[in-house]
């Protein structure tokens, strides 16, 4: 391979896609003698003095940005520095808006379930708040379990007064369909340590009631 070829595509990686550092220079503050210029369109236009390329820059009214600063020479390019830096700032938002806009997530339950799969789906529940994503708690009821939607209320209640460190109601329990539903959003409050669940007399809130009729 030839010295030529090596040159050219250190010049192509070191011009390809190059960022602009937080303490970049500009204009004045370059120190090279001479650069590698590269235009307001991408233009590349070569080896020039450092004079002359900055005459460039200021005849069209930009800055002349020192992207590529470990080259050799420098890599320089024409902007609008300020208008650079806003768009810069701009995308930044615009990604931590992407990072931390919420889903939704669903925790089913039955009106039938026992303490240890309760204390199952609250923890779910409280995994989901705690990573800033809204949680829908479903009681799914079969047959003639819709008659008692009491019971279902119930255990929306408990996971209201479980949640209410990490979460805030944002739509009260409804029936919808064969179904009552809560909604929760993130309270945005640090979590509280998590406590073992208590039984008997002393527990925070009892287990759901079965529906009279209903065996053991």
């Amino acid at each position: 391979m030839s010295r030529r070829t090596d040159e050219t595509r250190r010049r192509q990686a070191a011009t390809k896609g190059a960022s602009i550092s937080r303490e970049v220079r500009i204009n004045r503050r370059i120190r090279a003698r001479e650069v590698r210029l590269i235009g307001a369109e991408g233009e590349q236009l070569g080896i020039l003095g450092l004079t002359e390329a900055q005459a460039i820059a200021d005849e069209q009214g930009l800055d002349l940005v020192e992207v590529a600063a470990l080259a050799v020479p420098p890599v320089c390019r024409i902007m609008d520095y300020g208008k650079f830096k806003y768009d810069e700032k701009k995308r930044a938002q615009d990604a931590r808006k992407k990072a931390t806009q919420t889903e939704l997530k669903e925790v089913k339950i039955r009106p039938k379930t026992g303490e240890h799969d309760f204390q199952t789906k609250l923890r779910h529940a409280r995994d989901f708040l705690s990573e800033h994503d809204k949680v829908k708690v479903t009681v799914v009821f079969r047959g003639r379990e819709i008659t008692h939607p009491e019971i279902a209320r119930k255990i929306l209640t408990r996971f209201e007064a479980e949640l209410q460190d990490v979460g805030v109601v944002e739509q009260p329990g409804r029936l919808e369909g064969k179904a009552m539903t809560m909604v929760f959003s993130p309270s945005g409050k640090k979590p509280a340590a998590a406590q073992p669940p208590r039984t008997g007399s002393a527990g925070p809130t009892p287990p759901p009631e079965r529906a009279p009729g209903q065996g053991a």
